[in-house]
């Protein structure tokens, strides 16, 4: 109903402008009748003329009319320069905030729900630059006056930033105009007003703006820099202290465009993911998937067999694919590319300094225009009474002491249910170990929906786990866990004790706090991965807000080539599709919104479903636990977000990732031709299951009555 009011309030304007002819009055001809006649009046009645006229000028620019322009030369006319340019600036703010609020109020939530997606970069703009913008098309009278009071009432700018941005952004135009209309008598055509000069004068006024911005930057940067001494020369452009998925990344892309730059590396090159974590835990999951497979091969036609474990065996597999995929994350392969690789401990000592204490044990100092942090994570071990002398092992150290034993520990307790307590307590599970997995919440994959928790929650029993939830870990005491939960205490012996309760940043023993960069759990950045120091940059786990090897490799690519080209053009980190895969059997794989995040973030979705058991492929090779879930807006095939779960879930996701990346709807997937019979085919099933939900059933029922009349 307010809506319809302010609807029917314009429409009014609009209606009374054309029903009493207004616009005789708002041309050049009508504004110079007008000013001749009105003189005598006005010295009569000044307070009369000056309030009727600034409510008029209110109305006509709140309504969006034609006629501002000239009304602002009847200003100067009628009130000489200052008087005319006061009321005509404090008319024309009131009007365009006028304007601005009812195309908020009245488009914005519609052409969000339609364009929500094409408008949050714009809006994200806005959010950091929005005065600098407004006041740059608000300096050029190129830009349409109304066109900008309408566009910005559909973002997210602050109403007081567009009043206070407005008034002073136009204040030039309106002097000028106003200016002009002193001498409203020998001006034959607005168009006259608009020269190239002119035109020219106000775009170079507009960048007065980004000037000043960049000079503020400036000053924030020598601020910064103060107290400290810039080389005169450097020996690099770049110093990346890491060689994990992040470091290798920058480095290789710094070696890609001619750049001198040095990779720091004091532990295995690879990092955690070739070295403690993707590569040896998804070489375990797989050998585990084989002796599961063995276990239960009636599934297949075939006589189930209970599996040998050589544990050593299955160890040095794993040890054999770490140095199978070496090669590509080797010294060797970085120094060929042209990257100066360095053994050793850095530490940053000044904004352009890189201290490196050499394996060696020499200390060698570079110089570099830039560096890139990408010092990784490490495990979080909580300070639990007993925990010290409880023989815990991590991700990381696992893998070592692992290859030591003949056999899978028998009794083994996992503290986590996050994903990578879940992946290692299904895999040693299978392997023959008796598995209890404690986690502190009530589900396991917490951050996913219910149903989903659930479903892992279930597989994992099925693999053999005794799973606790709901219960915390309050000490360790004689080879044993005590955890409590709802029915009390529990106690939990065990021959070797995983702790995965989560990683957390590497941020001591590089500089860091000497020179006061800010790390609260990770490294704080701007949105192109700076730190306090604008040639000082971040990526990777240390950066966060993700811990995934695909996310560090990403933010390289930023953090290399802002500290490489900054100086012409920084990039902003883009994290709208991230991906996440946990690698239980099935998989577990999500991109976007799930059900529990669109509800928190008010989100209205609906929600598509197919289940995997439907599909040939899955039946063909007994793979049917699961299904492809998508979230789309009502009655639109945009992809929110998609949760799968099913055999080779990370492979199937990759499809709505492109989707999501590229605005991709359903309808396009399901054009797309899928080969038969693949997994992949899910995709165009779940696609077609919308498409089934919003036919349209009255077109439908037309046609049905056009076919029927065919048959006659």
């Amino acid at each position: 109903m307010k809506k319809a009011l302010v609807i029917g309030l314009i429409a009014a304007l609009v209606a009374a402008y054309f029903l009493f002819d207004l616009g005789q009055y708002l041309t050049l001809d009508g504004g110079k009748r007008v000013a001749g006649t009105i003189d005598a009046f006005y010295a009569e009645n000044p307070a009369l003329v000056i309030g009727g006229f600034f409510l008029a000028y209110v109305a006509v620019t709140a309504a969006s009319l034609p006629g501002a322009a000239v009304m602002t030369l009847a200003a100067g006319a009628l009130f000489g320069l200052v008087l005319g340019t006061v009321i005509v600036s404090f008319a024309s703010t009131i009007g365009a905030t006028l304007a601005f609020l009812a195309s908020r109020y009245v488009l914005r939530d519609w052409v969000e729900a339609r364009f929500g997606k094409r408008l949050k970069g714009v809006n994200e703009g806005l959010e950091r630059d929005g005065a600098f913008y407004l006041f740059t098309i608000r300096m050029i009278p190129l830009f349409p006056f109304f066109v900008v009071n309408l566009v910005m009432g559909l973002t997210r700018i602050r109403t007081w930033t567009f009043v206070w941005v407005s008034q002073v952004g136009m204040l030039l135009g309106t002097l000028a105009y106003v200016n002009a209309g002193t001498q409203l008598g020998r001006i034959e055509s607005t168009s006259g007003l608009l020269s190239p000069g002119l035109i020219g004068s106000f775009v170079v006024l507009a960048f007065v703006p980004w000037i000043g911005k960049g000079i503020v930057g400036l000053i924030r940067r020598r601020r910064v820099y103060r107290g400290f001494a810039r080389p005169r020369r450097f020996d690099r452009n770049l110093v990346v202290i890491g060689a994990g998925s992040a470091g290798l990344v920058a480095a290789y892309i710094a070696a890609q465009v001619r750049a001198g730059v040095t990779l720091v590396e004091a532990g295995a090159m690879g990092g955690d993911c070739l070295n403690t974590g993707c590569v040896p835990s998804k070489a375990l999951i797989k050998t585990a998937k084989a002796a599961a497979t063995m276990r239960h091969a009636d599934r297949y036609g075939l006589v189930p067999v209970e599996p040998q474990v050589p544990f050593r065996e299955t160890m040095a597999r794993v040890r054999r694919v770490i140095e199978t995929i070496e090669p590509h994350d080797s010294v060797e392969r970085y120094e060929g590319l042209g990257v100066d690789v360095v053994r050793g401990r850095a530490r940053i000592t000044d904004p352009w300094t890189v201290e490196i204490a050499r394996e060696g044990g020499e200390t060698q100092r570079l110089a570099t225009r830039s560096i890139v942090i990408a010092t990784g994570a490490e495990p979080v071990v909580p300070p639990i009474p007993g925990i010290e002398e409880s023989g815990y092992l991590t991700s990381e150290t696992l893998w070592d002491a692992f290859a030591e034993r003949d056999e899978v520990p028998r009794r083994i307790a996992v503290l986590g249910g996050g994903p990578i307590g879940c992946e290692l307590s299904q895999a040693l599970a299978r392997l023959g170990a008796q598995v209890t997995q404690v986690e502190q919440g009530e589900r396991v994959l917490a951050r996913e929906d219910e149903d989903v928790s659930d479903l892992a929650r279930a597989v994992l029993e099925e693999a053999g786990v005794r799973v606790l939830t709901g219960h915390e870990a309050v000490r360790f005491e004689d080879g044993a866990l005590i955890a409590r939960g709802a029915g009390g205490e529990v106690r939990i012996a065990y021959d070797a004790l995983i702790v995965a309760v989560g990683r957390k940043a590497r941020l001591s023993g590089f500089g860091l706090e000497e020179l006061g960069i800010d790390t609260d759990r990770t490294v704080s950045t701007d949105e192109f991965l700076a730190t306090k120091f604008p040639n000082i940059y971040a990526a990777g786990d240390v950066a966060g807000p993700f811990q995934y090897t695909h996310a560090a490799s990403h933010q390289a690519w930023y953090a290399s080539v802002n500290a490489l080209f900054g100086q012409f053009r920084r990039f902003r980190a883009d994290y709208r599709v991230m991906p996440a895969v946990t690698f239980l059997d099935p998989e577990f794989a999500r991109v976007g919104l799930n059900e529990s995040e669109a509800k928190e973030q008010g989100v209205e979705y609906e929600i598509t479903r197919y289940a995997i058991d439907e599909l040939d492929r899955a039946i063909a090779e007994s793979e049917t636990r699961g299904f492809v879930k998508v979230l789309t807006p009502p009655g639109k095939d945009t992809i929110l977000g998609v949760t799968i779960v099913a055999a080779h879930a990370g492979e199937l996701l990759a499809e709505y990732v492109l989707a999501m990346k590229h605005g991709i709807g359903l309808n396009k997937i399901l054009g797309t031709i899928h080969s038969y019979p693949t997994m992949a085919e899910a995709n165009k099933y779940a696609a077609g299951d919308w498409k089934r939900a919003h036919k349209p059933e009255r077109l439908l029922a037309w046609v049905e009555r056009y076919h029927r009349w065919r048959r006659g």
